[in-house]
């Protein structure tokens, strides 16, 4: 039995609140013979907004992709949406940055080689050179650009160079540990993804573990979350906790924590892959 899934079209769509959107929506789908598999909605009261994820198979659609934007366009402006399409057979480029911590870079590499994720990773980026035996174990192009408060604005330009030559079309901070710049994060806006080591907004900063510790809690999380140009306050992807207690050394709370970030990361990054994330108003809506 043949279990590869047909090719979909995705439209994420958010507007002000008002009768008549979800009608239309699928009134233009039907038009052109589009079958919706899927179809998610929600509204932000307090804003009124409406967010909308529609999906249908490309198989019988009777509009060329080229032709879809402009066929919808005049909906789109009746209703003030922003909106975007996207198709599930499109392979997305990502880059990851790295430091010298690899237990986030080898789950995502697992992922990537069992053919989980829709995924290519062109190249690795770090300001050290640690990393570079687990990229060259994956056969991935591994590019090291150490970084002083000196040479930061040069080097950052020649990353962003060396993605634009990729093609890389978003970017995953894994375990990443150095701040970025304004001007990269506009380069890639809502696609830098970052994997921050506590449940935010509680323990922000370089070493949330040891002021948890510290501080006697009895849980500890991950977040992950948009990087934006303020930092650790960009719109929130994932999160998840696990309980600790006084019987756990700090060594425990960072092995713990390791576990939890390299799951709460790849939560976010399907979840990106698979276009099912709206952000408005420095908050996701996610369309599980």
């Amino acid at each position: 039995m043949n279990t590869e899934r047909a090719t979909s079209i995705i439209m994420l769509i958010s507007c002000p609140d008002q009768r008549g959107i979800v009608a239309a929506v699928t009134a233009f789908i039907a038009k052109y013979n589009g079958n919706i598999i899927h179809l998610v909605q929600h509204v932000d009261l307090t804003a009124n907004v409406f967010f909308m994820r529609a999906e249908w198979e490309e198989q019988g659609f009777n509009l060329p992709r080229g032709e879809i934007g402009n066929a919808f366009r005049s909906i789109a402006e009746n209703f003030q949406m922003q909106w975007e399409l996207r198709f599930s057979d499109h392979t997305p480029r990502m880059a990851v940055f790295v430091s010298k911590e690899p237990h986030c870079l080898y789950d995502v590499f697992s992922r990537v080689q069992s053919g989980e994720w829709n995924v290519q990773v062109p190249v690795i980026v770090s300001n050290h050179p640690d990393l570079a035996p687990v990229a060259q174990a994956f056969g991935t192009d591994f590019k090291v650009f150490p970084i002083t408060p000196d040479t930061k604005a040069e080097q950052e330009q020649r990353e962003v160079e060396l993605l634009k030559q990729n093609r890389v079309d978003f970017v995953v901070l894994a375990r990443y540990m150095q701040i970025v710049s304004d001007s990269f994060v506009k380069q890639y806006p809502n696609r830098i993804i970052n994997i921050h080591h506590s449940f935010l907004p509680a323990f922000a900063g370089a070493k949330p573990y040891h002021s948890a510790y510290a501080r006697g809690v009895k849980i500890i999380g991950a977040t992950s979350h948009y990087v934006t140009t303020e930092l650790d306050t960009g719109p929130i992807i994932e999160q998840d906790i696990i309980r600790v207690s006084h019987r756990d050394s700090l060594d425990d709370f960072v092995r713990r924590g390791k576990d939890l970030e390299k799951i709460v990361l790849a939560r976010a990054i399907w979840w990106h892959l698979q276009s099912r994330i709206l952000v408005y108003n420095n908050k996701t809506v996610l369309f599980e």
